[in-house]
């Protein structure tokens, strides 16, 4: 019943470490399927070449397991936070690629300066405010997930689907697991451009609002024309 969704969401975690997002054990992508109501996530401390499909842990959207002989990814609470939150959503992915997770580690947001972001990132890639200690102490993934979920009040997350969890890293998403991993590749080469940017030029200002709408509506919007019609 879970084939499907588990060979993606493996496929998606391989890609992970194909684009050099990862290194070691870190980050995790997590699929859902909303009718039979479950996730699928990477298992916890698997390391990329040990994983294969069936190691795929699945549960339902309570974080029981259903499926699976591993327990999964330690940031299981977080995805699941954002999949009961943002109802579109098909796939989380969390990494701590370099320059993504610097611009956290600053807790600061990574500005739109370019139409190279503005084509993904419908404006500044935001940072979360920082959790508490109580809530570091209790819950803390869950937590994460909150702090996300607060941060996005009055945001799309379709239209932003990205975000720095300040001093810790991205997350990302999309409609399907490996759409949520293809974020996360643009979100840290939107986060490098942005350093090397300023880098070049501190006083540089953020893209003027009509060349950021021409840009991601061209693609994203009602009357899009990007690409080709199905």
């Amino acid at each position: 019943m879970y084939e499907q969704l588990k060979k993606k969401v493996y496929l998606a975690n391989i890609e992970l470490e194909k684009q050099k997002l990862v290194i070691c054990k870190w980050g995790n992508v997590s699929g859902i399927d909303r009718e039979l109501g479950v996730i699928a996530i990477k298992p916890s401390g698997v390391p990329y070449r040990e994983l294969t499909p069936d190691k795929i842990v699945v549960l339902d959207l309570d974080g029981k397991k259903i499926e699976g002989d591993f327990n999964p990814s330690s940031d299981t609470l977080t995805h699941l936070e954002l999949y009961r939150n943002f109802k579109d959503i098909g796939g989380v992915c969390h990494t701590h690629a370099c320059y993504a997770t610097m611009w956290a580690q600053a807790c600061k947001e990574i500005p739109a300066l370019g139409t190279t972001g503005a084509d993904y990132f419908y404006g500044a890639v935001p940072v979360t405010e920082q959790l508490t200690d109580d809530e570091i102490k209790n819950d803390y993934e869950l937590n994460t997930g909150r702090v996300i979920v607060r941060q996005f009040k009055g945001i799309d997350p379709i239209s932003m689907p990205a975000v720095l969890v300040a001093s810790h890293g991205p997350f990302t998403w999309g409609k399907t697991p490996m759409a949520s991993v293809e974020s996360a590749l643009v979100l840290e080469e939107f986060a490098k451009m942005a350093a090397g940017t300023l880098m070049i030029n501190p006083a540089q200002k953020s893209i003027s609002q009509t060349l950021l709408d021409k840009h991601y509506l061209r693609k994203h919007g009602k009357n899009a024309y990007y690409g080709q019609k199905q």
